[in-house]
């Protein structure tokens, strides 16, 4: 149901997947995951005394995340759609 996405963030891609009673949670888990990713990013960026990479420091770590994925997983391309790896 969770994929990782070329932004460097993970979604639930696919909400049906999860049934409803967890559903919640597993957003919940979604939110706070990318809570983190975020302030990764954007700590990296800072560190490296240019803010303003963020989107930049964001797309490299998504690539990364995506090459780095296990076969069978869930990924996002270049177009947005979901494949599996």
């Amino acid at each position: 149901a969770v994929g990782i996405a070329r932004h460097g963030s993970i979604q639930l891609r696919d909400a049906n997947a999860v049934p409803l009673a967890p559903r919640q949670a597993a957003n919940g888990l979604v939110a706070a995951e990318n809570g983190d990713r975020a302030a990764l990013y954007r700590e990296v960026a800072r560190a490296n005394g240019h803010p303003e990479w963020e989107a930049d420091v964001r797309a490299t770590f998504g690539q990364r995340w995506i090459d780095k994925a296990q076969s069978g997983w869930h990924v996002q391309n270049a177009r947005g759609e979901w494949v599996k790896k």
